[in-house]
């Protein structure tokens, strides 16, 4: 099995031609049920990826994953040995984003829109440029003691599909809870969109509606190549933005996020050192590597300088804190007996084992439900000095009722009556060149 694995790795190194490789994109991208396969778990029952330089996708089959798992435990076995790769895999990792070298980091000319008082917390809307004229949309949601510094969390969203503007992305139930929940125990929330989503759209899309979004076009703008390079951009932009915040603590900054959430997740941690604890939800695994490109349309796990997967990328973290979220139903199922046993080893070359953990629902789906939640809070609480007994009732439970869901439209900065800064870029073209532009 491992000499075949290798073999076909080595198979897979040449070098693809550029309009060959934007052709097959394209038309990867037409169906939307088949760009969203981090949110569709029979997508990586119906086939795998193609082969080739791109790990997309069911890319390998879950004993080609365990293959290569043992190769790269081979290549190293203590913290002298894994220091070095661990710093090749930044960098080309950071390569194959094109933010290698970083852009330049530009002002943030952020705006914080009027504070809604909730039972606990607050939550604002806000927006920032991560480029001049690209605008990342989101709500902050805060601690109503502003007179000290607290803890920050970043909170991408995944493509959980949603029928209406309130059930996807930022504004659906699970991820409002989730954000006013950490801010009822203590920390700054940042809940931000994806490329190409909430407000987003309007930018991708001159005369697209950002309160009623078409589903098909905002699937066909947001899984593009740029998507990758943008929201890990943004991302990175977004820890600049809880920065300048005089109640952000910046030694104190986690980030998690479900399916795309979680792969932006592991992502930013592994790339920003400034992510001092991660938890990303039902994404790490060996043998599937995200279906959408703004996951793995980059070659950030394989060039020919280099090769790795999900679980190696997770690993990357050790020893900072972090807590894998798995269950039965999609390809985190074996997180127990493979990812995970290969993530501790990781973590004991720095004597920090009891830094990871791994919480599995083998009965549980491809959510970021209330189970999962919980969890997540308990961990926060311990390496955040959060205050777990803010949102815990009389019985021990977690009690998320104090969390009051926010409309759609309020949670906009801009809507479809209110429009964009007149320096706002319009269209994927003009985006990319102005990301060219940075990067010169």
């Amino acid at each position: 099995m491992l000499e075949s694995l290798i073999s076909k790795k080595h198979n897979r190194m040449k070098a693809i031609p550029i309009l060959l490789f934007t052709v097959l994109l394209a038309v990867a991208c037409k169906d939307e049920k088949k760009t969203l396969p981090q949110d569709d778990v029979s997508v990586e029952e119906e086939g795998k990826a193609e082969k080739g330089t791109l790990r997309q996708g069911a890319f390998f089959t879950e004993e080609e994953g365990k293959a290569e798992l043992l190769e790269l435990e081979s290549m190293y076995s203590n913290k002298e040995a894994w220091e070095p790769r661990k710093k090749m895999l930044k960098s080309q990792i950071l390569k194959g984003l094109n933010l290698s070298p970083l852009p330049n980091r530009t002002p943030l000319n952020q705006v914080i829109g009027s504070k809604r008082i909730r039972d606990g917390y607050s939550v604002e809307n806000v927006y920032f440029e991560s480029i001049p004229g690209f605008y990342v949309f989101g709500n902050l949601y805060r601690p109503l003691d502003s007179t000290k510094k607290h803890a920050a969390v970043l909170s991408p969203h995944g493509h959980f599909p949603g029928d209406n503007l309130g059930e996807s992305g930022r504004f659906r139930e699970d991820q409002q809870k989730r954000c006013a929940t950490l801010a009822q125990m203590g920390a700054v929330v940042l809940s931000y969109s994806m490329y190409g989503w909430g407000e987003g759209f309007r930018q991708l899309n001159a005369k697209g509606s950002i309160e009623n979004p078409d589903t098909d076009q905002q699937s066909k703008s947001h899984h593009v190549p740029l998507a990758l390079t943008m929201q890990t951009w943004n991302s990175i932009r977004a820890i600049d933005f809880l920065e300048t915040l005089p109640d952000v603590d910046p030694k104190k900054i986690a980030i998690t996020g479900a399916s795309g959430g979680g792969t932006q997740t592991f992502l930013m941690a592994a790339v920003d050192d400034r992510v001092s604890v991660s938890l990303p939800v039902v994404m790490i695994s060996c043998h599937f590597f995200g279906g959408c490109n703004c996951e793995s349309g980059l070659p950030i796990h394989e060039s020919a300088e280099h090769f790795t997967n999900n679980t190696e990328i997770a690993a990357m973290v050790a020893p900072k804190p972090m807590l894998l979220i798995s269950d039965g139903a999609d390809w985190t199922k074996n997180v127990p007996q493979v990812e995970y046993p290969f993530i501790k080893r990781t973590y004991s070359f720095y004597n920090a084992e009891n830094n990871v953990e791994n919480k599995h629902f083998p009965h549980g789906v491809h959510d970021y439900n209330y189970d999962k939640r919980s969890t997540v809070y308990a961990f926060m609480a311990e390496h955040l000095g959060l205050d777990l007994k803010a949102v815990t009732d009389e019985s021990g439970k977690i009690d998320e009722h104090e969390s009051e869901l926010e409309g759609a439209v309020d949670m906009l900065s801009f809507t479809d009556d209110i429009p964009f800064p007149s320096n706002a870029l319009q269209g994927q073209e003009a985006v990319e060149q102005a990301f060219h532009e940075m990067t010169k």
